[in-house]
């Protein structure tokens, strides 16, 4: 068993998803907001920017919850095009991603934090194991609701 290689793969195969949605959106489509309490797709992958940013930027060293970041800013509107909400999902993964394929299975066992919150390396991994699909399925679900034609991501529905 491989706990990181597996756990890469899983995060690699949700970042594809959020690609492939991407793929199906217009600009337009990126910013739809659903009603006022509910984030649009831009709103939710400048939040994923940002946690993935602070989280996994000297992540064996650092709290994860840095400083710098400014998590309420994050669902104010930022960006203003497909572009750029691209250009940070890919930024965002990329920090992440880097960060995962350097550590190494001894690294599981060491405490790190998140809000002056100890945790062990494999359980943040775990954490956010179930934190960044929560999101790539509300990405695809409101891509879902902008789109007439949307092709399906999995197995589709037989006709």
């Amino acid at each position: 068993m491989n706990f990181l290689a597996d756990s890469i793969k899983r995060f690699e195969y949700y970042k594809t998803l959020g690609d492939k949605t991407f793929e199906q959106l217009t600009s337009e489509q990126c910013f739809y907001q659903p009603n006022e309490q509910s984030n649009s797709i831009a709103i939710i992958v400048q939040h994923l920017y940002g946690n993935m940013l602070s989280r996994w930027t000297n992540f064996l060293t650092e709290d994860g919850e840095k400083n710098w970041r400014k998590r309420d800013a994050e669902f104010e509107p930022m960006l203003s095009s497909k572009e750029d909400v691209i250009s940070f999902w890919n930024e965002g993964w990329k920090v992440f991603l880097d960060t995962l394929k350097t550590l190494k299975e001894d690294d599981l066992q060491k405490t790190i934090t998140i809000r002056n919150e100890p945790l062990l390396v494999y359980d943040a991994i775990l954490r956010q194991l179930a934190h960044y699909p929560y999101h790539v399925g509300q990405i695809v679900y409101i891509a879902k609701l902008v789109t007439t034609d949307f092709k399906s991501l999995s197995i589709p529905k037989a006709r």
